[in-house]
């Protein structure tokens, strides 16, 4: 039994949002009480204590769109002209560096994202694999490391003709293969049959993994990320994306479409009749110079639009901070966003998670998921259920996560790992990074 108390406890929970001089009791992998710490205190007695010092004691976040297989590129330079547009950036990074990951690649990959996670308060994250240097077993290699760290993972293997019809088989078994695994621990693990992008999947493909899905996972596919694949959509198939995705028996209720930045009216209509679920990545597509995705647009019609980062930061609040400037500079209305944003990140990432996950993360509240993390802020202006929101997004980042829980198991306590060796998890990273980076650079 743990009570974690003497903070402010912000519940997501519209029963009772917020308890000041709060405390949450969790006992094995799930929260049991929440109220008051004197109340806790004379109720489990014989309770571990941990102070969040007058913190923020809040659900651990959820990141609805991830890759791990990027983490080894930072810093990384690579030899030749700079792209100018995003299909040279695939082609000229991501391509090429997913080609040549190794098992150890994607195990380094895997510590050093999800020791970025614990850091950040991310206890739950969607993510989108590749790893055409080595593809089989390479998802269990990313869910061991989850495990080691406790943090939730949707995997996925993304599926292209890129590298031919061997290698796109090869990615859909995989996918198939860890389906199978992840039902064997469903609270915290889930599978999707991950997709790269229309313009890298032939109607051939898309009828071989639809073949092949033989448990119906969903797909997790990136949708419209750039013009390339519409104007490859409608040259080789007369249609959008979305449209043929859509006919294609792809897009549906069990479905995550990345990004969806490039769609039309008729796509947005589409995609609400469909029940699939949109992810904004804000920095990626500001770094990537694609546009962005219309949120306003998607939220007014109905459709779940979650947020995430492709790769960029483990930081969900930097993700928050970032998406929250920039549908106003988009749009040209400083007044939008304000509830847009925190929606997309703490409700619809919530119930996102809580359809692939054999248990109820992203609130706190009796019988939930005991992912729990506590931020080192000290309000100095009023702080209530109304302006929570405008707290943690001025007045806070991912670095102010100082515990993090999940599982029931604590992971960081004031700023220190628990039963993680941070200085030989680096130390692997580090070797493992510079075989890659010679690699990459011969």
């Amino acid at each position: 039994m743990i009570i974690l108390g003497k903070g402010t406890v912000i519940t997501r929970d519209a029963d009772r949002p917020i308890i000041y001089d709060g405390a949450v009791a969790i006992d094995g992998t799930q929260i049991v009480d929440i109220g008051t710490y004197n109340e806790l205190c004379k109720t489990y007695e014989d309770a571990q204590i941990i102070d969040a010092h007058g913190g923020l004691i809040m659900p651990g976040f959820i990141n609805a769109h991830h890759h791990i297989y990027s983490a080894l590129a930072r810093g990384l330079s690579l030899p030749g002209p700079a792209p100018t547009n995003f299909g040279e950036i695939l082609e000229g990074l991501w391509f090429y560096l997913d080609n040549k990951l190794t098992a150890p690649d994607v195990k380094a990959s895997a510590l050093l994202t999800y020791l970025g996670c614990i850091e950040n308060g991310v206890t739950t994250i969607f993510d989108h694999h590749a790893s055409y240097g080595d593809v089989p077993n390479s998802l269990s290699i990313i869910a061991d490391a989850a495990k080691q760290f406790g943090v939730r993972s949707c995997l996925c293997y993304e599926v292209s003709d890129r590298n031919g019809p061997d290698q796109m088989k090869a990615a859909v078994a995989e996918n198939v293969r860890f389906g199978k695994e992840a039902k064997q621990d469903p609270s915290r693990l889930a599978a999707m049959m991950g997709l790269h992008a229309s313009f890298t999947l032939s109607t051939e493909t898309l009828d071989y993994v639809k073949a092949h899905n033989e448990d119906q996972l969903g797909y997790h596919v990136h949708v419209a990320e750039g013009p390339e694949d519409v104007a490859d959509s409608k040259k080789k198939y007369g249609m959008s994306p979305v449209k043929r995705l859509v006919e294609a028996g792809i897009l549906g209720p069990k479905s995550i479409a990345g990004h969806c930045v490039h769609v039309s009216d008729e796509d947005v209509q589409l995609l609400k009749k469909s029940k699939a679920r949109v992810v904004h990545n804000p920095e990626s597509n500001m770094g990537n110079a694609v546009g962005t995705t219309d949120i306003l647009k998607l939220l007014e019609e109905g459709i779940t639009v979650g947020l995430g980062t492709d790769g960029y930061t483990n930081d969900m609040l930097e993700s928050y901070k970032v998406a929250n400037c920039l549908v106003k500079h988009e749009q040209h209305k400083p007044y939008v966003g304000w509830g847009e944003v925190p929606h997309m990140l703490f409700e619809n990432n919530r119930n996102m998670a809580n359809e692939f996950f054999d248990t109820t993360v992203g609130i706190l509240k009796k019988g939930a998921a005991a992912d729990v993390i506590v931020l080192d802020y000290t309000a100095p202006t009023p702080l209530d259920e109304n302006n929570i929101n405008g707290h943690l997004l001025f007045g806070t980042n991912g670095m102010y996560v100082v515990t993090t829980i999940s599982d029931g198991v604590p992971r960081m306590i004031d700023r220190q790992l628990q039963s993680i060796d941070k200085s030989a998890v680096m130390d692997e990273i580090l070797t493992t990074s510079k075989s890659l980076w010679k690699r990459l650079n011969p």
